[in-house]
C-alpha cells in the first residue's frame, strides 16, 4: 500500500464519478455502478469480480470506519482510467487521521482474542488489485484501488 496525492493524474479520464448515502446495502449499489462504468475494458471475468470486491469492501469500509455511520456523510466514487491504469478512488469525509496499514490477520490470534476479529477489509482489498494507495487530509480520506490493464490476462 502506498501513499498517493490527493489528485488524479491529469491524463486521467473519468469513467464516473458519484456519490452513494450511508446506508446498509449501498456497497452494492457502488459495486454495480463500477462495474457497468469499466464494462468496455474487457476485464477477464474473474478480475472484474476482484475488483467489485475490492470496491464492496472499501465503501463499506469508508462508511463504517470514515464516516463513522453518519448517514448525512455521503461516500464519494470515482473511476478513471489512465494509460494502462484504472482507478477507482474511494473517499470519505474522514479527518486527518491517516488510513491505517494494511495489517495481515492471523486467524489463529483472532480465534484466540489476541487480534480483533474484525480488520480484514484492508487486507482483503490489497490482495484483489494491482496496487491500493491510500491518502488523507483534513477533509477527507482517500482510497485508490489501481488495475492495470495491459497485460489483464486472469491469474485466477
Amino acid at each position: 500500500m502506498t501513499q498517493a496525492p490527493d489528485h488524479q493524474t491529469p491524463a486521467a479520464t473519468a469513467l464516473t464519478e458519484f456519490e452513494v448515502a450511508r446506508e446498509p446495502g449501498n456497497e452494492r449499489i457502488a459495486i454495480e455502478r463500477v462495474a457497468a462504468a469499466v464494462g468496455d475494458l474487457g476485464l477477464p471475468a474473474a478480475r472484474l469480480e476482484r475488483l467489485k470486491t475490492a470496491v464492496g469492501e472499501a465503501v463499506m469500509n469508508a462508511i463504517e470506519h470514515g464516516n463513522r455511520n453518519r448517514s448525512e456523510l455521503p461516500v464519494g466514487v470515482r473511476v478513471a482510467v489512465s494509460g494502462t491504469e484504472l482507478s477507482v478512488r474511494v473517499t470519505d469525509q474522514g479527518d486527518d487521521r491517516p488510513v491505517l496499514q494494511a495489517e495481515r490477520p492471523d486467524l489463529e490470534a483472532k480465534l484466540a482474542g489476541e487480534q480483533s476479529p474484525r480488520g480484514w477489509g484492508l487486507f482483503l482489498i490489497e490482495s484483489m488489485v494491482d496496487e491500493l494507495r491510500t491518502s488523507a487530509d483534513e477533509r477527507q480520506h482517500a482510497v485508490e484501488l489501481i488495475v492495470r490493464l495491459e497485460g489483464a490476462e486472469d491469474h485466477g
